[in-house]
Formats: structure tokens, C-alpha cells, sequence
């Protein structure tokens, strides 16, 4: 979707923003690129079909290997963390079993933004962009078997993943605290689905 015909954002709002990123994108050739886009794209579109989220209300800047989108006023943040991430792990492991393997990160905050000449201004894009490319977050899908690793802002996991709403299991979590350009931030690392069993 291009940004023009994106849903608008008037003035200043209080949103869900969701970034997710491919590892190991830029080692590859201009063609497995294009076909992981390709992937990506369609396993975005699966996840948020199958958790019964409709993505043409997203407002969405593509990354290349990735995506930074704002969710609608109404969205239903427990629901977001706990079945689209779900979904996502699930079609990931669909990718393995297929034989073209594909593993991201995936973060999300609650925050401040509007819409800006070049893209997404405020606090609640620059947080979500810190969280994804924290290198704890690298770190962790590196070293786990899992497909998939969630980072949420300290925020978003106390007033949300504790709540336990939607099956949110707050000890699938663990607490990692990191500086980046000079800011300290800290978040939680989940890796593969929230939810409990």
C-alpha cells in the first residue's frame, strides 16, 4: 500500500505501532530480496487475516525488509500482541516446513505520533524502531529456535501482557533494559508466541 492512500492521521494520536524486520535481508542477492518481500508481505497479510485484523485500516511505511505500521483507534491492543503474533509465529513455521525459512522480529509500543512530511514523527515510532533493532533483540533471534522474537516497550507490557487478557503469559517474557543514541530504553523479550500453552 503506498502512503498516499493510506487511512490519515489528523493531528496528534495515542496508538498501537507494530514494526517487524527480516534477519539476514541484506546478505542476500536482488532476487532472494524480492522473493522474501514477497513473503513477508503475504505472511503480514495471512497473520492479521487469520487474527481477524484488517490491515487496509493500517497505516503503513514499508523498510525494505520490514514494515512500521499504525494500528486504528479501536484496535484491541491484548488481542494484537497476543493473536497476531500467534499467527505470525504460525505461518513462519509454515515457511520452515515449506523449505524457505524466514525469521523476524517483531516489536511494538503504545505512544504518541502523527503523520510527517517523510514518514511517521513522535515518540512511539522512535521507540518502536529502537526496540526492533536493539541488539538484544538481534541477539536473542540468533541464539533461540524459535522464528520469531516480539520486543514490547516496558509500557506496553505492564499495562497490557500483565493483564493475562487473551491468554497473555507474562513469564513467556523477560525483561532486558538497553542505550541507544544516547537514550536508555528498556523493554521485554518474548521469544515465539505470547500466549500461554
Amino acid at each position: 500500500m503506498k502512503l498516499d492512500t493510506m487511512p490519515p492521521l489528523d493531528g496528534l494520536v495515542y496508538r498501537l505501532v507494530v514494526a517487524v524486520d527480516v534477519e539476514g535481508y541484506s546478505k542476500l542477492d536482488a532476487l532472494d530480496q524480492f522473493l522474501v518481500q514477497s513473503r513477508l508481505g503475504e505472511v503480514l497479510d495471512l497473520a492479521a487475516q487469520d487474527a481477524g485484523l484488517d490491515r487496509s485500516h493500517w497505516y503503513r511505511q514499508v523498510r525494505g525488509d520490514g514494515e512500521l505500521a499504525v494500528l486504528p483507534a479501536d484496535a484491541d491492543t491484548a488481542w494484537v500482541i497476543a493473536h497476531f503474533t500467534e499467527r505470525l509465529a504460525a505461518h513462519l513455521a509454515d515457511l520452515r516446513r515449506a523449505g524457505t525459512p524466514m525469521r523476524m522480529r517483531v516489536a511494538m509500543h503504545c505512544g504518541t505520533l502523527t503523520a510527517g512530511r517523510f514518514g511517521l514523527v513522535g515518540d512511539a515510532p522512535i521507540v518502536t524502531c529502537r526496540l526492533l533493532d536493539a541488539k538484544v533483540a538481534r541477539k536473542e533471534l540468533a541464539t533461540t529456535g524459535s522464528d520469531l522474537v516480539l520486543v514490547v516497550s516496558q509500557r506496553l507490557f505492564d499495562d497490557v501482557v500483565r493483564t493475562r487478557f487473551h491468554d497473555l503469559d507474562p513469564s513467556r517474557f523477560r525483561a532486558t533494559r538497553f542505550r541507544a543514541k544516547g537514550v536508555s530504553y528498556a523493554g521485554y523479550l518474548c521469544p515465539g508466541p505470547p500466549r500461554r500453552g
